[in-house]
Order: structure tokens, then C-alpha cells, then sequence
């Protein structure tokens, strides 16, 4: 097993040391005990798993970032030394250290620690654990910022002014992500996707999101003290109950081994 994070990029060698900008990720990855055994992992053509001696991780698969993937086996690495991969530029490797961290994070205990709710019984649709239709009346009326364009932003429209940032536009509603800069302090409502941890975005954005009701979704969103203690209000993300269903959906399964096997969590601070 192998006992400390290598890369062969200078860049990413510069991640590990202990910088402001990093602080968010360090914590998240100081967490996490030593010699945790990484049992198995995948590469999907959507999401990621880790599958560690605590538990199963996921996160968004993303293929941007720095050139050259993960050409690495993530066995080789305990959990804490894996989960070092969050701070890589190149987002593939990124993408497998935030699931490492998932793998340690998001159980039913530590959401259950921060007072929050896992979503056993959800109906397939229309679930009342999503956030966006929870808090409805809340930004009714309001200025709504959405980063990563959520499927349920359309019907969001009709009760809020919302702004979709992407970060690639292929909507008549999105614009580029770069506008944040000038958007986000003038919101009531920001609501990022957990992928902004992979791609770095996220500290930036919690910085311009400090006077909104800010949301941070998505399965690959952490259950931890750190986000509130940065502005945050609500995490919405996923664990992972079923390791065998939630593998095979991740393989190119089914929605309902999915949600067989990844069911949503949502932790709010008010």
C-alpha cells in the first residue's frame, strides 16, 4: 500500500502543502483515519465509487482538468492518502479523491451526527427530499443563482428570477459560469452543485454566495461541519446503503438500482 499521495506534476505536488486555499480540503481530508483499506473503485462513464473498509463513496464523473488521467490503482492507496487526489487539477483524479472522501464521510452516521435526515422511504419521483421543491416558498419571488444546470430549474423559473451558471452552455437559460463574479453577491438564493469541489470552483463561490441562503447538492456533496462553518445552509448529497446496487447502476445499471442503493440526505443550518 502505498503511504503518501506521489504525482508526477509539479502542480499537483503543490497541492498537498497546507495553503489557505486548501484549507476546506484539508480538513475534509485530515478527517479521515489512517490505513483505511480502498477495496475496490470504478471509473463510470457518469459517476465514480470508492469502496473502502468503512463504507462506499461516489461522486460526479468529470473529464476536464489538467491533461493525463487517473492511471493509477486506487488499491495501491489507503482511503486518507486517496481522498489526497481532491486537490489534483486534472478532475478525473480529482472526481476519485471526492469519492474517497464520500467513502468516509457520507454514512448514515455522520449525517446523523450533524442532524440531518437520510431519505429511506422517497418515492421514485417526486421525492420531498429534494431541496429545490422543499424550499420553494422560501425563494419564491427571489433572486435565484443556480450553479450547474439541475433538471429542476425550468419549473424553478415560474416562482423566481433564476440565473443557471454553466460552465459549458447548452441551454437557452445558462450562462457562463464566469459570470459569478458579478451575479452571486446579488442574490437571495445560491444553490452550487457538489461538483464545484472537484473543479475548485467552490471556494471562490461560497466567498461571492456569503450573503445568500447558499446549498451545496448532489452526490457528491460532503456531510461536514466545515461547509457550514464557510456560509453554507443546507447539503444535499448521497449515501450509499447498497454497495452491490449502487456498483451495478454506476456500471451502466438501472434508475431503480440506484435508487435502491444511493439514497439522498439533506442537512440544513438556518
Amino acid at each position: 500500500m502505498q503511504s503518501s499521495y506521489n504525482s508526477n506534476h509539479e502542480t499537483l505536488q503543490s497541492c498537498t502543502q497546507k495553503q489557505p486555499f486548501w484549507a476546506l480540503y484539508d480538513e475534509l481530508i485530515d478527517a479521515i483515519p489512517a490505513g483505511l483499506e480502498v477495496i475496490d473503485y470504478c471509473i463510470g462513464a457518469h459517476w465514480v465509487y470508492v469502496e473502502a473498509a468503512c463504507g462506499m463513496g461516489i461522486s460526479h464523473a468529470l473529464s476536464a482538468g489538467a491533461h493525463e488521467g487517473f492511471n493509477k490503482d486506487a488499491r495501491e492507496f489507503d482511503l486518507r492518502n486517496l481522498a489526497q487526489f481532491a486537490k489534483s487539477w486534472n478532475f478525473v483524479e480529482a472526481a476519485i479523491g471526492v469519492a474517497a472522501l464520500n467513502a468516509w464521510h457520507s454514512s448514515v452516521q455522520h449525517v446523523e451526527a450533524l442532524g440531518g435526515a437520510i431519505d429511506f422511504d422517497r418515492a421514485e419521483t417526486n421525492d420531498a427530499s429534494n431541496p429545490f421543491k422543499a424550499l420553494a416558498e422560501q425563494y419564491r419571488g427571489k433572486n435565484v443563482a443556480v450553479v450547474g444546470h439541475f433538471p429542476n430549474v425550468e419549473t424553478m423559473r415560474k416562482i423566481a428570477r433564476v440565473s443557471v451558471l454553466e460552465r459549458n452552455c447548452t441551454s437557452s437559460l445558462d450562462i457562463p459560469d464566469s459570470a459569478c463574479e458579478a451575479l452571486l453577491p446579488e442574490q437571495d438564493f445560491v444553490f452550487m452543485t457538489g461538483t464545484t469541489l472537484i473543479n475548485k470552483t467552490i471556494v471562490r463561490l461560497l466567498e461571492l454566495s456569503k450573503h445568500a441562503y447558499c446549498g451545496v447538492v448532489g452526490p457528491s456533496t460532503l456531510p461536514h461541519e466545515a461547509y457550514f462553518e464557510r456560509g453554507v445552509n443546507l447539503l444535499g448529497g448521497s449515501v450509499v446503503v447498497d454497495h452491490d446496487a449502487a456498483k451495478l447502476s454506476i456500471k451502466g445499471g438501472t434508475k431503480r438500482q440506484w435508487r435502491s442503493g444511493i439514497k439522498k440526505f439533506h442537512i440544513e443550518r438556518v
